[in-house]
Formats: structure tokens, sequence, C-alpha cells
């Protein structure tokens, strides 16, 4: 169900009238075992034009982590990757709240709303944690998206936190 470009909102949106209703219903008739929930850069770089705070990215994406643990399904949350090279939009201050962002999704596993964190911001940053690694980065090398081995990294550490014990 995933879809990129839209910021938390819109997923949460598609989220209640394509997968769960708010209650944990299922709206596809399907048991889903594991939801994978990934997104907010868009959100952090339309605070501006769209008037995205971390409030209110962290408001839908809880939303989502609760409706999901209603189903029941174990929620996956993954923290924004790295976009400093995005230099059209990002600015220290963007960089302030994605790191403000980032904390809050981490903090949901001790509070119980998801079962796993995978920080692709750590994991896809290479030891400088504002850009993505140059190896992980897409061939356009836009500084916000990241290639082929940059899912592979990110796909590995999916499978070892949440799906390696799964049959």
């Amino acid at each position: 169900f995933g879809k990129g470009g839209d910021m938390v909102n819109m997923i949460r949106r598609r989220f209640f009238t394509q997968v769960f209703a708010a209650d944990g219903r299922s709206l596809t008739g399907k048991r889903y075992t594991h939801v994978l929930v990934f997104g907010g850069v868009n959100d952090l770089y339309s605070d501006l034009t769209a008037g995205r705070t971390v409030q209110k990215i962290s408001t839908d994406l809880d939303a989502m982590y609760l409706a999901a643990r209603r189903h029941p399904a174990k929620v996956i949350a993954v923290t924004v990757a790295p976009w400093g090279g995005f230099t059209k939009y990002y600015n220290e201050r963007r960089g302030e709240a994605t790191g403000r962002l980032n904390d809050w999704i981490k903090e949901q596993l001790g509070a119980g709303r998801v079962d796993h964190v995978v920080d692709a911001y750590q994991l896809l940053s290479c030891g400088n944690p504002e850009r993505l690694c140059p190896e992980y980065a897409h061939p356009i090398r836009d500084g916000l998206h990241f290639g082929k081995q940059g899912h592979e990294v990110l796909g590995k550490a999916l499978y070892e936190a949440a799906f390696s014990g799964c049959r």
C-alpha cells in the first residue's frame, strides 16, 4: 500500500480508507501480520507550504500505529532517512525537526506503541548523520532518495528486526 511522495497525513487518510479502519478492522478482508510505517520527510520539508509540524506528523504516525496494533498486527516503525544533501529544501531548522521526529519514533518502542523500530537515519548515513552515504544514494544523487544498495541495507535491517523469525 506504499506510495512515494505522500505526506504522512495523506498516508494516514489512505491507510484508514484502504487498509484498516481506526478500530483496527481490516478493510481488505485480509489479516495482516505486520505493518511497516515509513514516512515523514515530505512533511518535514512542507513545514511552510503545508503547515506540517513534528506534532502533526507524530499524531498521524501514532494513529496508524494504534490502528495496526488493534488489528492486531506487529508494527515496524522506520525513522526518516538522512536527507541533508537535498539542499533545495534542507536547512538547519528542518534538520532539527528531523531529529525530533526520529527521536519520537524511536521512543515509541519503549512506550509499547510499536513492536520494532528500524533506524534508517543511522543505517544510511555512514557517519555523517545528515547525509546519505554515497554508496546508498540513488543514481540521480538528489541527496534525498536512496538507491538499490540503500534499499538492500534497509531491507536487511527490516528482516533482522522483524521478520527473521517468520515461517
